[in-house]
């Protein structure tokens, strides 16, 4: 067997500690979403999808 590297995206614990908070944002988004607040939950979906997933999963802290 070769000695590949299975953790491919290398995540540490702040990029899954986003990935949290972008999941508990997506849940607040469609929940304000059901209350028919069409003004407050299209701005803070497209604001998690655009923006917060991608920096979880591409942000790699400098190391020392």
């Amino acid at each position: 067997m070769s000695n590949k590297n299975t953790n491919k995206l290398h995540l540490g614990k702040l990029n899954f500690l986003l990935l949290a908070l972008a999941a508990v944002l997506l849940i607040a988004g469609y929940v304000i979403m059901s209350f028919n607040e069409i003004s407050v939950s299209p701005v803070l979906l497209t604001i998690v999808y655009v923006v917060l997933i991608p920096f979880a999963l591409l942000y790699h802290p400098e190391k020392k």
